[in-house]
């Protein structure tokens, strides 16, 4: 999944600069599911990540969709959650009530994906509010399911581009909890999920150490730690051992954009 970066950043090859940043992190999120994973699928590069580790080393991955399709094989990228692709061959499709209270609250999903406007250094996701509650100054879509994933996920995987506006010191609003949450743990608060493991951005990748802080461990080929830094509203941690991505080769690209995503609805 990655190599250690000596001496600096990486020269990009040939392949990696051909790929762009939605490529990286579409291909970076599909080697963190496993063949036979449950996971519940987002719409946009999650469910792009999905799909190609589903086509590449992990076939018999049963994906879930809120809506309620569950083992969905989607010939065609589905363009929401409602999308009719999802249905064809599935394995079964029930109500969402039955997807949150018997999947979810169960405990039967192994990896959920989140994103949002916000997320801080213990990975609390914002898609509330930016400003204050009572008068923001933007009102965003709210949790939806999110909340529910990030509490009963055995294990989490965020995907966010990264900019100071985004990576904040404190989120305006928490919707969805990391690892910390107004200085008390997962476990003080009684949330039986795994919370946030990588959190794969459009420069690298982050991992949460021991007390639950997100630390860099990865950038992509080109791409040095101050780069990170400067697109991060916190002093970011960074491993020891700062090791480089792997990048999409030419097949892998093949893939997306002619078989996966032709459309380009979402690289």
């Amino acid at each position: 999944m990655a190599t250690e970066s000596r001496g600096g950043a990486a020269a990009p090859s040939a392949s990696e600069r051909m790929a762009s940043a939605s490529e990286r992190m579409a291909f970076r999120a599909a080697q963190e599911l496993r063949d036979g994973d449950v996971v519940f699928v987002g719409i946009g590069l999650p469910n792009l990540a999905c799909n190609l580790a589903r086509a590449t080393h992990a076939p018999g991955l049963c994906m879930i969709y809120e809506s309620g399709a569950i083992g969905a094989i989607p010939e065609r990228l589905p363009v929401s959650i409602g999308d009719p692709s999802l249905v064809t061959d599935s394995l079964a499709v029930v109500s969402q009530a039955e997807v949150f209270q018997c999947l979810l609250q169960g405990g039967r999903i192994e990896v959920g994906f989140l994103g949002g406007a916000q997320v801080d250094r213990w990975g609390n996701i914002n898609t509330t509010v930016v400003g204050p509650y009572e008068n923001p100054k933007v009102r965003l879509p709210g949790s939806g399911g999110a909340c529910e994933i990030a509490v009963h996920a055995r294990r989490l995987l965020l995907m966010m581009r990264m900019s100071r506006r985004a990576f904040v010191e404190r989120c305006d609003f928490i919707t969805s909890p990391g690892h910390r949450m107004h200085g008390k743990s997962r476990a003080e608060l009684g949330m039986p999920g795994g919370g946030p493991a990588r959190l794969i951005t459009d420069l690298g990748v982050l991992a949460f150490d021991e007390t639950g802080e997100a630390v860099l461990t990865e950038v992509y080929p080109g791409v040095t730690p101050e780069e990170v830094q400067a697109a991060c509203g916190w002093p970011l941690k960074v491993a020891a051992r700062l090791e480089t991505s792997a990048s999409p080769d030419a097949e892998t690209l093949r893939l997306l954009r002619e078989r996966l995503d032709p459309q380009g609805l979402h690289l």
